[in-house]
């Protein structure tokens, strides 16, 4: 770990990737080499706003993904984007290493930040109160993977089947869906609010804490979480007021802690847009079967078509709809697909380890095509 911030010392390749053909909504980076193995990212916006913001920091001793799908606008998102790497390699460095401590440290600086944040600009923008967004966050190192999540972004793996089915996947969900969709999610939220019977309630076709919102956890959102904004006058203008009496949503990630085996072949990262669309075994065995390059572009295109298929359309049509008017069709969808090749070979690893050097930082906007000097600013917190 220490060897790797070093290493972020020296200016990072800018990787952003390219549009793709015939959908101006879209934009991916079909393959970049990362420690142990290969990666592929894509996006499509389907928001006026781009709400989704991802990234990959590669190094030779480590990789780190994020996927922040954001809510009610993105600048909760594009805050995370920002600043939750710089805040794990901080307590990393502090620490010696990754730990699940060191991640809930870091998520719980972004969160802090992010309120430090509301309050400087609630008197100028109120609505901000009301932003979030969801945090799925990954990284290996040593062998080790971590998996943390807030909200319903979700983690797959795809490995290898054992015994007769050695030339099949098998799909094994590492994140859990923080959505009050989800019976047992459902049921804590419920549990933990024992004494206000609407804490739950079904609106608008789904289950919402408060009516409001389907997650349960969190970046910002802050008037769900703290009273005092709920109540201040500027808020009230502006919002919808729910009285509260303690917070109803958390930024307590959930932490998942794995050492990597030979029968692991790849990871699928991705915003609920995706799954939406596919099912876990459906996404894994796309990527199982299809050659590597642009597998994440390869992914979104097939939700896009399930989209297309359940409005009796045609993909080509779907590809013509204008952003903001496109939201009413399908989500913003991120994907990004890491390869797990260490086990196959030195020569591979050996490879991969001396090309794996860089950042990938998905556009701020895919309309616009701009990254906001995302991957120069977060280079610059870091070192």
């Amino acid at each position: 770990m220490m060897m790797m911030l070093r290493s972020l010392s020296r200016p990072l390749e800018r990787c952003l990737g390219v549009r793709a053909g015939g959908d101006a909504l879209m934009w991916h980076a079909d393959l970049k080499p990362h420690a142990s193995g290969d990666f592929s990212i894509a996006v499509v916006q389907a928001n006026n706003c781009l709400e989704d913001q991802s990234q990959v920091f590669t190094s030779p001793f480590a990789t780190y993904v994020g996927v922040y799908d954001g809510h009610g606008g993105p600048e909760a998102s594009r805050f995370v984007n920002k600043h939750l790497f710089p805040f794990l390699h901080k307590f990393a460095t502090e620490q010696g290493g990754l730990s699940a401590d060191v991640i809930k440290k870091a998520f719980n600086a972004t969160e802090e930040e992010f309120l430090r944040l509301v309050k400087r600009s609630l008197s100028v923008r109120p609505q901000i109160a009301s932003v979030g967004s969801c945090c799925l966050v990954g990284a290996i190192s040593n062998d080790v993977l971590y998996v943390a999540n807030l909200g319903d972004s979700r983690a797959v793996l795809g490995r290898k089947a054992s015994g007769d089915k050695e030339n099949t996947v098998v799909a094994e969900r590492l994140s859990t869906d923080h959505n009050v969709g989800v019976e047992e999610v459902r049921k804590e939220v419920e549990e933990l609010h024992p004494d206000d019977s609407h804490i739950v309630v079904y609106t608008r076709g789904v289950w919402r804490i408060k009516g409001i919102i389907q997650v349960s956890r969190s970046i910002g959102d802050v008037y769900l979480k703290k009273p005092e904004f709920y109540r201040d006058p500027i808020f009230q203008q502006f919002g919808n007021p729910v009285p509260l009496k303690r917070p109803v949503i958390t930024a307590e990630p959930s932490i998942l802690i794995r050492k990597l085996k030979p029968q692991d072949q790849f990871l699928i990262f991705a915003s609920d847009g995706l799954w939406e669309q596919l099912s876990d075994e459906a996404a894994v065995n796309i990527v199982f079967k299809n050659p590597r390059a642009g597998i994440a572009r390869r992914l979104v295109r097939a939700a896009l078509q399930e989209v297309a298929k359940k409005r009796e359309m045609r993909y080509s049509d779907i590809k013509k709809i204008k952003k903001g008017i496109r939201r009413h069709f399908h989500d913003d969808i991120t994907v990004i697909v890491i390869y797990l090749d260490k086990h196959r070979g030195s020569f591979c690893n050996k490879r991969t380890k001396q090309n794996a050097m860089g950042c990938t930082v998905a556009p701020v906007d895919i309309y616009s095509f701009n990254a906001d000097g995302g991957d120069e600013d977060l280079l610059q917190k870091i070192t």
